[in-house]
């Protein structure tokens, strides 16, 4: 038998029209599961469903800037839950990896006037690369009942965060479009200093804490402004 999610946050139960459907939805405040932000909890999610732990992009969702691949990401993982029924989106208030908004503009301010990419202008700010945790994430799906997820992500600290929680976790691959040279320099900095899987035709990395071989540069320039791929079956 599949194990299904508690009704936590059963008093926020509404329905809200997307893309021409109709989703039921719950909200779940993070506030005691150690972080800022809420899970969505789409539909009766069941072991195996869809899960995206997203850390808020103000630029990428809101301005609708081309120059990350936040809110492209974060759309796709929405259509891919409505597409199957069901699916928990943990939405955390992370921006600037963790630092916030001041230190992101500082870092983008850096960058542009430096030619560096975010990390490298990041330390020479004398901020970490990356702030974030995602023991607040594993908690909830685990008091949601949740033991296995399959996990919308490029990232493999996403990936490894949940697995180290007990949560059996499958990775899958966020295909969207590079909209600009910037955000092409954007992922490949993600690649070559995180460990993040650029998704091509090849297969993703591994949910272990040592991801394979990721995407090289030249595969990712192909990626801008192609039409977007297909997504995987």
């Amino acid at each position: 038998m599949r194990t299904t999610v508690s009704n936590l946050a059963g008093d926020t139960e509404h329905r809200i029209t997307r893309a021409g459907g109709e989703l039921r939805v719950r909200v779940l405040e993070l506030d005691g599961y150690g972080e800022s932000g809420h899970a969505l909890i789409f539909g009766d999610p069941a072991d195996g469903c869809l899960v995206r732990v997203h850390s808020r992009c103000l630029y990428g969702e809101a301005l609708g800037s081309d120059d990350c691949d936040c809110g492209p990401e974060l759309t796709k993982s929405l259509d891919l839950m409505q597409a199957n029924g069901s699916g928990v989106l943990i939405y955390l208030e992370q921006e600037g990896r963790g630092l916030g908004l001041l230190a992101k503009a500082r870092g983008y301010r850096h960058s542009q006037c430096r030619g560096t990419d975010t990390f490298a202008s990041y330390e020479a700010l004398g901020y970490p690369a990356d702030a974030r945790s995602y023991d607040a994430a594993a908690r909830v799906l685990l008091a949601l009942r949740l033991r296995a997820v399959d996990l919308l992500t490029n990232n493999p600290a996403k990936v490894a965060a949940l697995t180290a929680a007990g949560l059996a976790v499958t990775a899958v691959p966020l295909y969207t479009r590079v909209r600009s040279e910037r955000a092409r320099d954007y992922l490949e900095a993600k690649r070559r200093r995180r460990g993040h899987w650029i998704p091509t035709d090849a297969a993703p990395w591994a949910a272990d804490p040592e991801p394979a071989t990721s995407t090289a540069p030249e595969q990712l320039s192909s990626l801008l402004a192609a039409p977007e791929a297909p997504l995987p079956v």
